[in-house]
């Protein structure tokens, strides 16, 4: 079962792929919600456990992020580990 956190990232960025920045808004304006942490941490996290996938753009400056049906079909093999 996906925590809370990463519900809210996987409706924010919907079917699109989206940097770090737009995806930080999109939570912000969509669930009045501000990573507590740096979201960049916290997207690598999920990105290493296949819940979301990321690469670098040099074209946009920075991370771009989506996430698709391999990803949201993980998230019911998550283990625990770590605390989480």
């Amino acid at each position: 079962m996906p925590d809370e956190l990463l519900e809210m990232i996987w409706k924010a960025l919907g079917d699109d792929r989206v940097s770090t920045n737009e995806a930080a808004a999109r939570l912000e304006e969509y669930f009045k919600y501000r990573c507590p942490d740096d979201l960049i941490k916290t997207m690598n996290k999920y990105r290493k456990e296949g819940l979301v996938k990321g690469k670098v753009s040099f074209d946009d400056g920075g991370w771009i992020w989506w996430a698709d049906e391999e990803c949201r079909s993980k998230a019911g093999h998550r283990t625990i580990a770590g605390g989480q």
